[in-house]
């Protein structure tokens, strides 16, 4: 997960919501969402490198319609192809420890994902 600074500026990795249940997944979302005034909640979208949707933007796509149910912040999806490689090698670039790499690959990724929808122009806190 990643945040962007109050001006919607910059996107940060925030934070990293290990799935366990859907209804924990959520509430932990809704919680960061209430606690620093989200505004724009935008999610990526898995998409297959032909474009296409597959299983896993399906699943994204589902969970993603639960959680508007528990929140009128605005939600927008985001194709995310190719952000956790992306990620991988800045943090390559950068010699980051092995240890915990793919939750930090997950974190840096949602930066990435959240910095080009700002890069667009759009405010967003999420």
């Amino acid at each position: 997960m990643a945040l962007s600074d109050p001006e919607g500026i910059l996107a940060s990795p925030f934070t990293i919501i290990n799935r366990e249940d859907e209804a924990a997944d959520i509430e932990a979302i809704i919680s960061i969402v209430d606690q620093h005034q989200v505004n724009q909640i935008v999610v990526g979208l898995p998409r297959s490198m032909d474009g296409s949707i597959g299983k896993q933007a399906e699943k994204v796509k589902a969970f993603t319609q639960e959680l508007c149910s528990y929140t009128k912040v605005p939600v927008e999806f985001r194709d995310e192809r190719l952000t956790t490689v992306s990620a991988k090698r800045l943090r390559q670039a950068v010699n980051t420890k092995k240890s915990r790499a793919k939750a930090r690959y997950d974190a840096a990724a949602a930066a990435l994902i959240l910095q080009g929808y700002l890069d667009e122009g759009h405010k967003a806190r999420l």
